[in-house]
Order: structure tokens, then C-alpha cells, then sequence
């Protein structure tokens, strides 16, 4: 195999995770845009990984970057995700992406089929590797009936009041929380508001946990043919109300408004205020937990196949759980596509992937061999 050059774009808590993991391929040759000086530090005591100071709102310089490469992994912010991604299909590279913007990703897939490219989108945990299991058990079944995806990262020591911190960008878990929830019920898309639908749960690993509605099905929702999906997110109990509290008030709006002759935005007031407490400070660990589950039927009975995964913050690499599970996602994809085992061009959506065997036994080894690991069980009904 020819040496491949990648590019991250993103040097955060998940493209950094990402680059290291790339570098250890004596295959690729890794390089890491970011415009922040300290996010690129972190990495320059790496030989084997090139950095580059870059403002990757610029269209222009993305697509100078992404020029002499051969897959690009879009690591950028949310809000920057989609004219990123455009930027790189319009540059005829292949790319893994992370980004989870909310608009809709395939309003691209003729540019990625003209241009010959594989675009993976939505490539974490969940959305990633939820859709990746979904697809496959579904393409297993005779007939699918329901999907239920519960997933949350986590703090793994409780700290008042939120009991909560965010290890990818804060705006887009508070996007999570004012973006109306899309779920399928009875063959029907159903819109409900985020935070709602509450329910708890006892997991594997862990203590009571409350699930609510959040937009995360994604593709999912136009992709498959299954009656009823819905994706739920997993706080400690508690958080919901907090959290409602503070959208109901309008502290995440972003219509300004005036205090003192001043005009701000709520949504920038509250993240100045919110982030601190949400970030994970040195020595916190965090713990990702996910439960897919797909019933259907296969030769004329009803089973249920359930996938359980309970991840920790690795203290040997000092890469967080949510950085492991959605990282690691990630750059299984850049080697299945890297090594040609997942040829189909355009827009693709994980749960694609989900429909060829070996690419989704592929993805599960490379996880499970970095210690993420998916635990299956199947049950009749």
C-alpha cells in the first residue's frame, strides 16, 4: 500500500485524539489544521505529525490545505461543518466527517458522485457507529420493526449542579437542546421538543440514568424503512429540569437584547457563563454509554438484538472516553476507506456502511482493538 497523506481538520479534544491515533500507521503521513497556537502545541512534540496554523472558516484555505491530500477527516465545529465539507468534495478528496452540522448532508451527494468521492458523514458514536449497527442488523432481518438508540457521555464523578460536562464543542450540546427532536412512530416522522419524553434507565455499568428526546437519528429518519426509530440522550437525573429552566427563560436565544445600551445575544451571555462549569478540568474522567437496540424478525421469529457499550477515559493515553468512541469511529473509517475495503461514492451515511458485513466486522476490530468495545446479545421475543 502507498503511503496516504490525511489531514484533520480540528485539533480539539477529538481531532487531536484522532491525529495521534493516524500517526501510528507508518502508512500515513498525518497533518493537523486548527487556528488555535495552543490546540497545535499540544501535537508539535509529535515528529511524525505536521501542523498548521490555519483559519478554517476560510473556504479558500481549506481547500488549499486539503489539495496535495489523500482523505481529509472534517473535525471543525458544527457551524462550520457543512461549507467545510463542501469545500473538500468540490476538491475531489475523500473525507470522514465529524462535524454533525445540522444541515442536510445530502444536498451534496450529486457534487461527491460527479467529483468520485466518498464522504462519510456523521462518523462518530452516535450519530456514527448507532447508524453503522442499526443499518447492519436491519440488513440482517427479514423484516425491522423498531430502533432505539440511548447514548450519552458523561462525567464519571457527579459535580453539582449540572453533573455534566462537555468534551466536544459546548455550542453543539446546547444545540442538542434547542433543536426540535425528529423521531419515526408508525412509519411517521413526529417532532417533539429536545429534552422531552423523559424516562430512566438502568444500564449495564452504571446507576439510574434519564433518557430524553434529541434530534439524532439523523439520515436515519429518511434512510431506512423501519416503522419506529427514535434516538434518546443520557444525563444523571436531574440535569433535564436545569436545563429546561434555562432554555424556557431564553438563555439560549440568539436574538440580542439590550441591558444598559449594550446588545448581546442570551446564547453568548450563557456559554461565557456555562462553559467553565462545563469543561472537563485536568484529572476528570468521563464515561460514554450507548444501548442500541433492533427488534424485528428473521425466518418467521421475532428477535431483539441489543448492543451495549461502556467506555471510560483511558488514563495511559489521557484520551477522554467521548474523544475514544467518537474519534476512534473515525479513523476506522479513514483506514476501511484508506485500504479500499468501502468503495461506494457520494454521501454516505453510516448506516450504509452497516449493509456490507465485513465493513461493519472491520469497524468493531478496530474499536474493540483500541478498547472500545460493543457487546452483543440476541434475544427471541
Amino acid at each position: 500500500m502507498k503511503n496516504q497523506k490525511i489531514i484533520v481538520l480540528g485539533s480539539g479534544l477529538v481531532g487531536a485524539p484522532m491525529a495521534l491515533d493516524l500517526a501510528k500507521d507508518p502508512q500515513f503521513a498525518v497533518t493537523v489544521a486548527d487556528i488555535s497556537p495552543e490546540a497545535l502545541q499540544k501535537l508539535g512534540e509529535y515528529k511524525n505529525i505536521k501542523t498548521v496554523r490555519a483559519d478554517l472558516a476560510d473556504v479558500d484555505k481549506v481547500k488549499e490545505l486539503v489539495a496535495g491530500q489523500d482523505i481529509v477527516v472534517n473535525a471543525v465545529p458544527g457551524f462550520l461543518g457543512y461549507q467545510t465539507l463542501q469545500a473538500v468534495i468540490e476538491s475531489k478528496k475523500n473525507v470522514i466527517d465529524i462535524a454533525f452540522f445540522p444541515e442536510d448532508p445530502f444536498k451534496l451527494d450529486e457534487l461527491a458522485r460527479k467529483n468520485g468521492v466518498i464522504a462519510i458523514v456523521d462518523c462518530g458514536v452516535a450519530p456514527g457507529m448507532s447508524n453503522v449497527l442499526v443499518g447492519h442488523v436491519h440488513h440482517l432481518l427479514d423484516a425491522t420493526r423498531s430502533a432505539l438508540i440511548y447514548v450519552g457521555g458523561l462525567p464519571e464523578i457527579r459535580v453539582w449542579p449540572y453533573e455534566y460536562k462537555a468534551v466536544f464543542s459546548p455550542l453543539d450540546v446546547i444545540e442538542e437542546y434547542i433543536r426540535p427532536a425528529r423521531y419515526v412512530e408508525n412509519g411517521k416522522i413526529v417532532v417533539r421538543p429536545a429534552l422531552s419524553d423523559a424516562e430512566y434507565l438502568n444500564l449495564p455499568n452504571i446507576s439510574t440514568l434519564v433518557a430524553f428526546n434529541s434530534d439524532g437519528l439523523r439520515t436515519l429518519a429518511r434512510t431506512l424503512d423501519i416503522p419506529n426509530m427514535k434516538e434518546k440522550t443520557l444525563r444523571y437525573p436531574g440535569h433535564i429540569e436545569k436545563i429546561a429552566v434555562l432554555r424556557e427563560t431564553g438563555f439560549f436565544s440568539q436574538e440580542p437584547v439590550e441591558i444598559n445600551g449594550v446588545r448581546l445575544r442570551p446564547l453568548d451571555f450563557t456559554a461565557k457563563l456555562l462553559f467553565p462549569k462545563w469543561k472537563l478540568q485536568p484529572g476528570e474522567t468521563d464515561i460514554t454509554v450507548m444501548q442500541v437496540v433492533v427488534e424485528g424478525e428473521k425466518g418467521g421469529e421475532k428477535v431483539r438484538t441489543i448492543y451495549d457499550l461502556f467506555d471510560r477515559f483511558d488514563g495511559a493515553s489521557g484520551v477522554h472516553s467521548m474523544a475514544r468512541t467518537t474519534g476512534y469511529t473515525a479513523t476506522a473509517a479513514v483506514r476501511m476507506v484508506g485500504r479500499g475495503l468501502y468503495q461506494r461514492q457520494g454521501i454516505i451515511a453510516p448506516e450504509f456502511i452497516g449493509e456490507q458485513p465485513e465493513c461493519v466486522e472491520f469497524m468493531l476490530k478496530e474499536l474493540a482493538d483500541r478498547g472500545v468495545v460493543y457487546k452483543q446479545r440476541i434475544e427471541k421475543i
